[in-house]
């Protein structure tokens, strides 16, 4: 595993008291970014998850309609080791999640709903590192960065405002891990095992995916060269864009 090759900044969560967390897939948060979530919840900061899909396209062998189900039951698994009880599943389509405003206007309507201080997305890069990354991440990593900008401005998605009851809300941070990192959040080892543990959830998606990396070994190995740059034992590596 490669890891960051340029020292990294700890990033202030200090003042993170609501984050919203948002990505296409059910698994997509526990690549390491659960571990941050559990780091959160052990001091108080509440987390929710915004899923735009429920993955039902991602075993190739079974059934959409019994995939869908089951991995939106390993998700919940999945976020009570983490501490996170407020999960929210979107029906758009697993594999077709589309890159128009439909999208930008579901979650913006969520960050309205929640009004949180950060959002943890997922990267837009096509060549992220690891390979070519998924249409579907792509297109809500893009979808994310509009949208909060769509839910700070009360002319645009306005009915939100006029028929729901909602306000605007400016989000100050989003942090997206992976590549291109210049910062990094310090993890416990209490927190880096209940991301270890998130992943392993999933179980009937990981036996799918012959070869894929023990999450143990996946987990670590990204904490550790994350916390080795950043100059403390254990941290995961994010891009961290001021926002508001």
């Amino acid at each position: 595993m490669t890891g960051p090759q340029t020292p990294l900044e700890v990033f202030d969560d200090a003042g993170l008291h609501r984050v919203l967390c948002v990505v296409a897939h059910p698994d997509d948060m526990e690549y390491g970014g659960s571990a941050v979530v559990a780091e959160w919840s052990s001091r108080g900061v509440e987390v929710a998850y915004l899923l735009l899909t429920a993955g039902e396209a991602g075993i190739r062998d079974r059934l959409p309609q019994e995939v869908g189900p089951l991995r939106a039951e390993e998700q919940r698994d999945a976020c009570a080791i983490v501490g996170v009880d407020d999960l929210t599943i979107l029906d758009f389509p697993d594999g077709l999640v589309p890159a128009d405003h439909t999208v930008r206007e579901a979650i913006a309507r969520r960050i309205r709903e929640f009004r949180p201080d950060a959002i943890v997305g997922q990267t837009w890069e096509l060549e992220p590192g690891w390979g070519l990354n998924h249409v579907d991440h792509r297109h809500t990593g893009i979808a994310t960065i509009d949208a909060i900008r769509d839910a700070d401005n009360p002319w645009i998605f306005r009915d939100q405002l006029t028929e729901d009851g909602l306000e605007p809300w400016s989000t100050k941070w989003l942090l997206v891990p992976g590549p291109g990192a210049a910062h990094a959040i310090p993890l416990s080892e209490g927190s880096v095992a209940k991301g270890i543990a998130s992943l392993e959830a999933h179980t009937v998606y990981l036996s799918a995916l012959p070869g894929h990396m023990a999450p143990g070994e996946m987990i670590t190995g990204i904490t550790t060269e994350g916390g080795a740059a950043a100059g403390v034992e254990r941290a995961l590596p994010v891009r961290a864009f001021r926002m508001g």
